[in-house]
């Protein structure tokens, strides 16, 4: 048996954004009110952490080394600041102390789609467990633009969870949404299915799909070091959980409003939008994530 947690980001928590601006002014939105997410005494993922990599579908070496290159960011202190290492340093705030260090672990390739094009979270569940069952990794599978998977494009963008008895293992899907649904889970590199249009920031690694991945496999990564059995931090019912960066989702940079992104920083040369640097010289646009010390969404920019 598994629990599987929805990561409603995209434009299901846009339009709950949309939804809270339209109901007060946008000063009181600018000007963060404070937020708590409930701790329910359960353990967090700490230390050492593999994360293993499971790539269902036609990802090109390309697609694949930009999101190598943001997990290898996620604890590389070399980058220039404001730094993805940065951004997952929030994550050491929560209860429990320390560091939670994501190692890059095995990467397996199932190129030949060898349950199909259209899944069901069992089947997620069965292809995270292709990188094996340690307690200490996070086991990741990432769709290409031509699976369909169950509530993709509907109310999520990725999901984490973990298996329950003796082979416990905590697991995370993500989706590239560029053909299926960039303006719900590629938002703000294309203009979103509802609520207030803008024109698009450009994608800061050139791929609408894979940047809009980076985004909901930081926020999925981040739900699973802080709630990775479903007692750990969250607010709202537990089925349907706002976690660390899903209870954030529209925020990207300073003065952040429903159909802006907030101030974030431009490529000279490209027009990309970005708010983090990585390693080989990599830009991200990372959502803002909830700090338990100042209990508001804290951005990088």
């Amino acid at each position: 048996m598994a629990s599987n947690y929805c990561s409603t980001t995209g434009i299901t928590m846009f339009l709950l954004f949309f939804f809270l601006f339209t109901s007060s002014s946008m000063a009181a939105l600018v000007q963060q009110q404070p937020l708590l997410l409930k701790y329910h005494n359960g353990d967090l993922l700490k230390g050492p952490i593999t994360v293993n990599l499971i790539w269902y579908g036609k990802f090109s070496p390309i697609q694949r080394s930009i999101i190598v290159d943001f997990l290898q960011s996620l604890n590389s202190p070399k980058a220039p600041v404001p730094s993805v290492s940065s951004w997952w340093k929030t994550t050491e705030k929560y209860k429990g102390g320390g560091s939670s260090t994501l190692v890059l672990g095995k990467q397996i390739l199932d190129e030949n789609y060898s349950l199909g094009k259209s899944l069901k979270n069992s089947q997620l569940i069965y292809l995270a467990s292709k990188g094996g069952h340690l307690s200490g990794s996070i086991n990741v599978v990432l769709t290409a633009k031509d699976v369909a998977v169950y509530g993709f494009c509907m109310n999520r963008c990725g999901s984490h969870g973990s298996t329950r008895g003796p082979t416990r293992f905590a697991y995370a899907w993500v989706g590239n949404a560029e053909t299926q649904c960039p303006g719900y889970c590629a938002w703000p590199f294309h203009q979103p299915v509802y609520g207030p249009q803008a024109p698009p920031l450009v994608a800061p690694n050139g791929d609408v799909g894979v940047d809009g991945m980076i985004i909901n496999l930081g926020t999925v990564l981040a739900g699973t070091v802080t709630n990775p059995f479903n007692n750990g931090y969250y607010q709202g019912p537990p089925t349907a959980p706002l976690e660390a960066v899903t209870a954030c989702t529209g925020l990207f940079g300073s003065g952040a409003y429903p159909g802006y992104a907030g101030n974030v920083l431009t490529d000279k040369s490209t027009g990309a939008s970005y708010n983090s640097h990585g390693v080989n010289g990599r830009k991200f646009l990372l959502p803002a994530m909830w700090d338990p010390q100042t209990s508001q969404c804290s951005t990088l920019v």
